[in-house]
């Protein structure tokens, strides 16, 4: 809540999930149905005006969801599911593309690969809790992207590897923490960020001045 103090990891010191940050796509879809609502007939001018004005002022999406909750939902950010399992054996499963992050997932893997891509993935939450259960050859890559944060420090790993390769600095505010538990009995996890292309390589590795 505004004015409580915060620690480091930007919870308050009640140990509260602070609240997901509006986009200006958030306040202008928002907006949108508004506007829409109006010319139903569902808002008078008057109630139009102050409801923009506080979409438009809006900081996080629970300030908001408050403005449209008398009103139909079109248009609204998706709303995520609870809860995604994922239980495979044999060939490899994976989200990507533009994906609705869950709020938790359960993953079970035998002898496959899980991805879980979140390059352009749609976020509507702060925290993202991850149960594991990987065996022999059960591996979850991760493919994160500037402000996601992976925690595996509620992991029990009685085998394979455990690689995690940051991708934000110490100055990116946090949008996605992934909180891995379960545990490891002989799959690897890979976090990374997305490989880059081959003309992004080779944009990369020229050095400057050679083409002009």
């Amino acid at each position: 809540m505004t004015g409580e103090p915060r620690s480091a990891d930007g919870c308050t010191e009640h140990g509260t999930t602070p609240q997901l940050r509006a986009s200006d796509r958030d306040r202008d879809q928002v907006v949108e149905i508004l506007q829409v609502a109006a010319g139903d007939g569902r808002l008078t001018a008057a109630e139009l005006d102050e409801r923009l004005d506080a979409a438009l002022s809006a900081r996080t999406i629970d300030d908001l969801a408050g403005l449209t909750a008398d009103l139909p939902s079109e248009g609204m950010p998706p709303q995520a599911r609870e809860l995604v399992r994922i239980d495979q054996r044999f060939g490899d499963v994976a989200r990507t593309g533009r994906w609705l992050v869950p709020r938790r997932m359960e993953i079970r893997l035998m002898f496959c690969e899980a991805k879980l891509d979140f390059t352009d993935a749609v976020i509507t939450h702060s925290t993202l809790h991850i149960d594991v259960d990987l065996r022999i050859g059960g591996n979850l890559t991760l493919v994160t992207r500037p402000g996601i944060e992976v925690d595996t420090d509620d992991l029990v790993r009685s085998s394979g590897e455990i690689k995690i390769r940051p991708v934000s600095g110490p100055d990116t505010p946090v949008t996605l923490r992934v909180q891995l538990a379960g545990q490891s009995r002989g799959g690897d996890i890979v976090a990374r960020p997305r490989r880059r292309t081959f003309s992004q390589w080779l944009r990369r590795s020229t050095p400057r001045g050679i083409g002009r």
